[in-house]
């Protein structure tokens, strides 16, 4: 975690026309390389905007935000997008959908292959590699997901709510794979939530943003040791860490 991953400063994101939006204001924002940070806010404090800042779905207003040193103008494949649905080609199986996008930039087999074989197994999928998005629960389509985007081998892991459909079960294992991917690999990771619980148990930071025009209100390290596990949810310094940023969000 030697250098800045993304550099924002004073950004503004405002929605033009009869009645304008202030969505963002004055955001400023370092995240340093392999860095898990974590989004934390309520609905429609400009989260997903921010995220869709950083991926070159849109255009800042004012102000400064680059990615490994380069502004943003538009999507890259440096950085990768995961959202609350999979959205998988339901007509083409679990491998088709992960190696789908190096087929689509011209590589050849040789160049992929491997790659997509250890991110099924990474991600549990290897003996689903035959089953069809339709077979397969929320949960495994939100792994092929994952799957599709890593195999890209991105610098960057933006990530909108992922688990935010899934039920409380399958959310926390999820969680948990999460965990033993990004410690594997250790991805610059910017992830969004309104789960104060999934944001301390993931997240090396948590910047926790307040209500709109959406701000950095608070920038809060997580200080609970790696490797994490489930059994960090019931940690005596987890729960102080809980309080505090109720009463952070609360303020704001």
């Amino acid at each position: 975690m030697s250098s800045d991953a993304i550099h924002i400063a004073g950004v503004d994101k405002i929605y033009p026309g009869a009645n304008p939006v202030t969505a963002l204001q004055g955001i400023d924002l370092a995240i340093a390389d392999g860095e898990f940070a974590a989004l934390l806010g309520p609905s429609g404090c400009g989260k997903s905007t921010l995220l869709n800042l950083l991926a070159g779905f849109e255009a800042t207003t004012a102000g400064d935000l680059k990615v490994y040193g380069q502004a943003v103008s538009k999507p890259g494949p440096d950085r990768a997008v995961v959202f609350q649905e999979a959205a998988l080609f339901p007509w083409l199986n679990v491998w088709e959908n992960v190696v789908f996008g190096p087929k689509v930039q011209g590589l050849s087999a040789d160049k992929y292959e491997a790659k997509a074989r250890e991110t099924l197994k990474l991600m549990g999928l290897e003996k689903f590699h035959e089953h069809l998005p339709v077979q397969l629960s929320g949960g495994m389509r939100q792994r092929v997901g994952i799957a599709r985007v890593l195999v890209m081998e991105p610098k960057l892991l933006l990530m909108d709510e992922p688990f935010g459909a899934l039920d409380a079960q399958t959310r926390l294992t999820m969680q948990e794979l999460l965990l033993d991917v990004w410690q594997a690999l250790k991805k610059t990771v910017v992830f969004v939530t309104h789960d104060i619980d999934e944001a301390i148990l993931l997240a090396d930071t948590i910047y926790v943003m307040s209500a709109r025009p959406g701000r950095i209100a608070t920038r809060i390290p997580v200080e609970l040791p790696r490797p994490r596990n489930l059994d960090t949810l019931t940690d005596e310094h987890f729960n102080e860490m809980k309080k505090r940023i109720m009463h952070e969000m609360r303020g704001h």
